[in-house]
């Protein structure tokens, strides 16, 4: 416990405060995620700008490109959450088919395979094969959230405990420790979610 308390000071000393306030707005975009709270949008935003400088310094190249793509999908999630809609909780939670799921695993699987080799030939790359596999599925998760799907909290799950240890392995203890407060407040969110989509279809039996 000592030395991971020095860990973590000598880290915030190092970064000073740049990777702390990415974990703070990470846990932010988390928490306002879970109560369907717009903001959570800017949070992410704001987060995921630091985060591609962090991820590259740390040689995790396509967590940066993740990132970029975070930041992106930041912009797309409140447009999505707002347009045509009353706010946030005017959209509606859904639940998509299981064969879709499948179909989109495949492809990740494959486009893993594919980049992972090109990373691990052609870079200096840390776990090639494995921060491929995370980066396409976190693609494929934030587009999920974006479209207020249930599903996205399962594929959080697995990814997360995956980016605990690449993160961990990488010296960011920090955004190691983040992901496991993810992995905690998961299930908060699904069934928060969960109970969101009860309540729409009790809503709409009334109505």
């Amino acid at each position: 416990m000592g030395d991971l308390r020095s860990i973590l000071l000598e880290q915030a000393a190092a970064f000073s405060m740049i990777e702390t306030t990415a974990v703070l707005l990470a846990i932010a975009y988390l928490l306002l995620a879970i109560r369907q709270n717009i903001w959570c949008w800017m949070c992410a935003g704001l987060s995921t700008a630091i985060y591609v400088v962090l991820f590259a310094e740390a040689h995790l190249y396509m967590e940066a490109v993740l990132n970029g793509f975070y930041f992106a999908m930041a912009i797309y999630g409140w447009y999505k959450w707002t347009s045509g809609t009353t706010g946030a909780a005017g959209f509606p939670v859904v639940v998509w088919s299981p064969r879709l799921h499948v179909m989109v695993l495949v492809l990740i699987v494959l486009l893993s395979g594919v980049t992972g080799f090109a990373l691990s030939r052609w870079t200096n790359a840390a776990f090639p094969y494995m921060d491929s596999l995370t980066t396409y599925s976190a693609i494929w998760a934030t587009y999920l959230v974006a479209r207020k799907v249930l599903e996205n909290w399962w594929y959080w799950l697995v990814i997360d405990l995956a980016s605990i240890f690449i993160y961990w392995s990488r010296d960011l203890q920090l955004t190691a420790l983040l992901f496991i407060l993810y992995v905690v407040l998961i299930p908060v969110g699904y069934l928060s979610w969960r109970a969101s989509r009860l309540d729409e279809f009790v809503s709409a039996d009334v109505n």
